[in-house]
């Protein structure tokens, strides 16, 4: 503990001291008096925290990314634009404070734990920085504090990871303090999914855990909806992008299918959605990407493999994502080849490289994937992406490439390349000079370009 660090974070939110471990600790009566820290600062941890500070609370933002906390000081975190003005101003008003050590935990009295839960390049569940932040939030709590964990996992992480050890801390939840899992539902880049708007599924440990946690909490949603348990909630989220994944990789099934057959997934997808039940749109796409719907449901199915009792269904789903980078990349084989061209030494530009449009993130992004993959081939890959300057493929950061002959005076244009994939296009972005590529593949199945036009 260092007293020092949690007297200067009081200080910076103007509250009460820190409760020691052993007393107990009334909670706050309604969120203009709560301090909450918010553990990891990312797609879910910052909106979050702003959305609380909007609400009154005094807020402690905590990453262990020094980096991540100069961006977000410089105002480059990705946001939406309302969002950025509003965290402008907290972060001049003295109640939303930034650093890199656990010890303020100590001066919270709700913490909220959203870190990020990936899976590694064999795509098994990678819980290791969930498990290192919820270590850190255990060996600095206190009696009175409330502890949310937000982070999309196992079943059963909200217990062993936060009830289990602050238990052997001697503060039991429902009793000293309180625990739930309340998983998010954001989606960046998305104005009218904005959590206001959305409502939120919470677990309690207990009914006490339940209503201490909803207090806060619903002042980040549209409201709450209860269920009986912590493993409830975190199955809900596994659910729901399990419920994603299976119906995007049978739009890319459907997408198949349909060009088989000469017809328009588009249309057809469209059509069934005409339907007033029974029926949601899914659309194809050049792979799923970002941090849900290609890794969330690998929470649900390994442990349930390890057990003997594999998702069968949920699986397949998970290798048709997978592979699909790979099937766009053998339908640019198709393509050349129809010109007499191998990939081996044809020149290939990827058109959008972050994992969904409007938004500058391209982490799991499926054309990252498919450069990678057309290099392997021999292929010379450039792309363009007007929100991302740089990329890293393969551990190496480069730069994209601007082919409208009227912004780039460099005398290479679009009619240079032999094959343009067109992977994600943003709003209010100009792509006319698709036109003049020899030959587009259009993975959005909606962007018209090229003399010569095929989808996946």
């Amino acid at each position: 503990m260092t007293p020092e660090l949690v007297t200067q974070v009081l200080e910076d939110t103007q509250t009460a001291p820190s409760v020691p471990a052993t007393a107990a600790a009334p909670a706050p009566e309604g969120v203009e008096q709560a301090v909450v820290a918010v553990v990891g600062l990312g797609y879910v941890g910052l909106p979050t925290a702003i959305a609380l500070r909007a609400a009154g609370a005094r807020i402690i933002g905590i990453d262990t990314s020094e980096e991540r906390l100069q961006e977000i000081r410089a105002g480059e975190a990705e946001l939406l634009a309302s969002e950025q003005e509003q965290l402008g101003s907290y972060l001049q008003d003295g109640g939303f404070s930034l650093t890199d050590r656990a010890e303020a935990i100590e001066a919270a009295d709700l913490v909220l734990v959203c870190v990020p839960t990936p899976v590694d390049e064999a795509r098994r569940p990678d819980p290791l920085a969930l498990e290192r932040a919820c270590a850190a939030v255990v060996e600095h709590a206190r009696a009175g504090q409330t502890f949310v964990l937000t982070s999309t996992s196992y079943v059963g992480a909200t217990r062993r990871l936060l009830v289990e050890p602050l238990e052997q801390r001697g503060l039991r939840a429902g009793e000293e303090v309180f625990v739930a899992f309340a998983p998010e539902r954001i989606d960046p880049g998305v104005g009218e999914h904005i959590q206001l708007n959305t409502p939120r599924v919470i677990g309690g440990v207990s009914e006490s855990c339940r209503r201490q946690a909803s207090s806060l909490l619903s002042h980040t949603c549209s409201e709450l909806h209860p269920v009986s348990s912590p493993e409830g909630a975190e199955m809900v989220k596994l659910y729901e992008n399990t419920f994603r994944a299976l119906n995007i990789a049978l739009s890319f099934e459907i997408a198949e299918a349909c060009r088989e057959h000469g017809l328009d997934p588009l249309e057809v997808t469209e059509a069934a959605a005409s339907k007033p039940f029974g029926f949601m749109a899914h659309y194809p796409s050049a792979g799923v990407g970002g941090h849900c719907i290609g890794v969330d449901p690998h929470y649900l199915t390994f442990p349930l493999r390890e057990r003997g009792r594999p998702a069968s269904l949920v699986e397949e789903a998970m290798r048709k994502l997978a592979g699909r980078p790979g099937q766009i990349v053998q339908r640019a084989r198709e393509m050349l080849g129809d010109e007499g061209r191998e990939l081996e030494g044809s020149r290939v530009l990827v058109v959008g490289v972050s994992y969904k449009p409007g938004v500058a993130d391209c982490r799991e992004a499926p054309a990252i994937e498919i450069i990678s993959l057309l290099r392997a081939e021999g292929a010379t890959v450039e792309y363009h992406d007007p929100l991302l300057e740089t990329v890293t493929v393969n551990g190496t950061p480069e730069a994209g490439v601007d082919p409208d002959p009227r912004r780039d005076r460099s005398g290479f244009g679009p009619e240079d390349y032999d094959l343009a994939i067109v992977a994600t296009v943003h709003p209010g972005f100009d792509y006319g000079w698709l036109q003049r590529v020899p030959a587009v593949l259009d993975c959005t199945y909606r962007t018209p370009g090229g003399r010569r036009r095929e989808v996946p």
